[in-house]
């Protein structure tokens, strides 16, 4: 028992130092995370965590093949309703873990979809699919390389996927150019496309494409993966009321959950794409999952009532900051991408060009051993990812620890004199950070612990379990 207490002791001890400098000592800018709140955290630790609940649809019942899932099985149904009301949507799939799987989850069912009239004993890939390049802000799991893998034909020419990337426009790379968009279209008739960026400053021209398409027959799908923007839903862009056939996102960037991904849409029973939302159910099981990460589930459904009830503020101080964070960089002598007209951005990232003072990499670790935490971006003029010009930063997880506009003006000045300077400036950070560890958009802290402390108590066989850990429980609260 000595080795492997000493083992789990020193493993908790590197735990708790890196939960201590993430969460009290960092400025967490990285636009792809976000803290959940106590209450989500809490659902992760408890009984459903070891649990499964898997089921289908089958002869127009869900059925499902494990006892003791009453309880799940009502989580999900709530999950689902919440989910719908903060998209206005009619259906929402949620089994899926990630939101590369729920892309993947869609370009199967996309893939079968296209299929339904074939003859039998065929089966054929995508003939061509329409994305973001992925030098150009494109998401990996839009790729051939990432989710996309082996769903698309290639082409003769090249020996390559059929994917058209969308055109981008000169003066501004980060926008796609309209102009060039419908010929393509038309030339090369996708029948997917695939909105959606990880590097993320303007809407897409979801309401031009669904126009230009139409009439096309068949008429390509249209699906707008929301992962980093997710969170943002209405106050940014509402894809589904300007004609996107589905959505799909991860749950734990701007929106306030555990790392799970999302499938919405219109295709109710009177939708012509009824059957792509039964191949969508069914790809999610029992085509990609078995077991559906149940706690996080729960953590889910508790995320989406919290964003529910604070969607407007915290959308609305999101926005706010993003521009302001921007502006505060380029006073401070930093090369802020995007059209300073726009106010450089139009969701939570920024970019920052930072090519001057060094590879983008080096300039990231840089930032990081000062407690400023973003990640290197390849930007649209860069030959490869390996030689990143620019970071990537994003201010939700801040905003919701309760920085405003005025509170940003500070960091981009750490910030700038670290990257221009080469100043270590760790020890000013971590004391600026200390002013907000109060997260906001959820329940207050008072009425939180009492909460979780009581589910996480019940979640032990014993008591002694429980009462340890209230009464540690009670010392936090204390702290």
């Amino acid at each position: 028992m000595a080795g492997i207490e000493e083992r789990i002791e020193e493993l908790f001890g590197r735990i708790e130092a890196n939960n201590l400098w993430r969460q009290r000592r960092c400025i967490n800018l990285i636009p792809s995370e976000n803290t959940p709140s106590l209450l989500v955290k809490a659902c992760e630790m408890c009984d459903p965590a070891g649990r499964y609940a898997e089921h289908r649809s089958m002869k127009n019942r869900e059925v499902y093949f494990y006892q003791g899932t009453d309880f799940i099985r009502d989580i999900e149904l709530e999950a689902q309703e919440e989910l719908r009301r903060y998209f206005g949507c009619t259906e929402a799939e949620l089994r899926p873990v990630s939101g590369q799987m729920a892309n993947e989850v869609v370009f199967k069912a996309v893939t079968k979809f296209v299929n339904r009239d074939s003859p039998k004993g065929t089966f054929r890939k995508l003939r061509a699919v329409m994305n973001n390049d992925l030098g150009k802000g494109g998401h990996l799991s839009s790729q051939p390389m990432g989710a996309l893998y082996n769903f698309v034909e290639l082409n003769p020419a090249t020996g390559e996927e059929n994917c058209i990337n969308f055109p981008v426009r000169r003066d501004n790379m980060y926008r796609i150019d309209e102009e060039k968009l419908a010929g393509l279209i038309e030339e090369h008739r996708p029948e997917l496309i695939v909105f959606g960026k990880s590097m993320f400053l303007y809407p897409e021209p979801v309401s031009l494409v669904a126009g230009l398409v139409r009439n096309m027959d068949p008429r390509p799908v249209i699906m707008y993966d929301m992962a980093h923007v997710l969170g943002l839903y209405g106050a940014f862009q509402a894809p589904l009321s300007e004609g996107a056939d589905v959505v799909t996102g991860s749950t734990h960037k701007t929106f306030f959950g555990p790392q799970r991904g999302a499938i919405v849409s219109n295709m109710g029973k009177d939708s012509p794409l009824r059957k792509l939302w039964l191949d969508i159910r069914s790809r999610a099981f029992p085509g990609s999952t078995s077991n559906h990460h149940l706690a996080t589930l729960v953590g889910l459904l508790v995320s989406t009532i919290e964003m529910n009830r604070f969607k407007a503020e915290y959308q609305a101080q999101v926005l706010r900051n993003a521009k302001a964070f921007a502006r505060q960089l380029a006073d401070n002598g930093l090369k802020v991408e995007g059209d300073p007209a726009d106010g450089y951005t139009m969701t939570h990232q920024v970019v920052v060009r930072v090519s001057e003072y060094g590879e983008g990499a080096d300039v990231a670790r840089r930032l990081e051993e000062s407690g400023i935490i973003v990640n290197y971006q390849a930007l649209p003029d860069d030959e490869t990812f390996l030689v990143s010009s620019g970071i990537r930063t994003g201010v939700s997880e801040m905003t919701r620890f309760g920085m405003d506009e005025d509170d940003f003006g500070p960091v981009a000045e750490l910030m700038a004199r670290c990257i221009r300077k080469n100043e270590n400036v760790a020890g000013e950070v971590a004391e600026y950070r200390s002013k907000f560890t109060r997260m906001r958009y959820t329940l207050p802290l008072e009425k939180a612990i009492p909460l979780a402390a009581r589910a996480l108590a019940s979640a032990f066989p014993t008591s002694d379990y429980a009462r340890a850990l209230a009464d540690n429980l009670s010392m936090l609260a204390g702290s």
